[in-house]
């Protein structure tokens, strides 16, 4: 099969899933969030409307209720991974449940990742008091913390990642490499 002829397969795969199902999961291994169908001007999502019994993509004004939550996430969650932290955190900021540790994590890694450490880790010491469980939070946390020259404080979060899911497991290797990074 040529190259082309490959690329061609795994667009069509990618055209015909499911909406969300490849970039469902975040509580795990790393799965890439899906690109939206259509690309929005900032300010707007992209929203699913039926009209004459067709499904059509179009842009509408970001605000909670104008899609469901988790899309909402999963758009937010997108933007993040693609480097627009301050567009990401006012999606996020739109879903209705605030208390979800998923919204709290990727707003604290926006907030991370465009330089303002201090409020990102108060955003996954939040999603972590909802749920002590999350070990992406614990990664990202411990992350934060060596980029601050705080390896204590990181390897703490190293051996709770440990005890929920063994040194094995992707946010373990991750933390333990952003780490080493750190202290090289």
């Amino acid at each position: 099969m040529t190259r082309f002829a490959s690329y061609a397969v795994i667009a069509c795969l990618f055209a015909f899933a499911a909406p969300g199902a490849l970039a469902a999961g975040d509580g795990g291994g790393t799965s890439e969030p899906a690109a939206p169908a259509i690309k929005c001007k900032k300010g707007y999502v992209p929203v699913t409307v039926k009209k004459n019994g067709q499904s059509t993509k179009i842009c509408r004004k970001r605000q909670a209720g104008v899609m469901p939550d988790e899309d909402l996430y999963q758009h937010g969650r997108f933007l993040a991974a693609s480097g627009n932290y301050d567009e990401a955190i006012d999606v996020l900021k739109a879903v209705s449940n605030q208390n979800d540790p998923r919204v709290l994590n990727y707003i604290g890694y926006s907030f991370r990742k465009s330089g303002r450490l201090d409020v990102g880790i108060g955003y996954y010491q939040q999603a972590l008091a909802i749920n002590p469980d999350y070990v992406r939070a614990r990664e990202y946390l411990g992350e934060g913390y060596a980029a601050a020259g705080r390896i204590d404080l990181a390897m703490v979060q190293l051996a709770e990642i440990g005890k929920r899911c063994g040194e094995t497991c992707e946010e373990y290797q991750d933390l333990q490499e952003a780490i080493r990074t750190a202290t090289n």
